[in-house]
């Protein structure tokens, strides 16, 4: 199965990116995934079913610890085949 992840965390801060923001595109950037596109108001992945999971783990627990005070996310099923 593979899966669309999307995400934003706040608070926001459209001068330069804070510590949460930053951690969220370093979990995603180094993880196993297909596809990763990081932007100002919002951020996609994708990948199969095991490393988007783990990701996103990965992504509320290190984000939340840099200061977020709020993620959110969106878990789409976009096929059945693993890449």
């Amino acid at each position: 199965m593979r899966l669309r992840v999307e995400f934003t965390t706040e608070p926001f801060d459209l001068d330069e990116a804070p510590p949460h923001a930053v951690v969220a595109r370093e979990v995603v950037e180094a993880a196993e995934l297909d596809a990763v596109d990081v932007g100002p108001f919002g951020n996609t992945a994708e990948g199969g079913a095991d490393a988007v999971l783990a990701a996103v783990d990965a992504l509320l627990r290190k984000s939340l610890k840099a200061g977020a005070t709020r993620i959110s996310l969106q878990v789409n099923v976009i096929g059945e085949g693993d890449r």
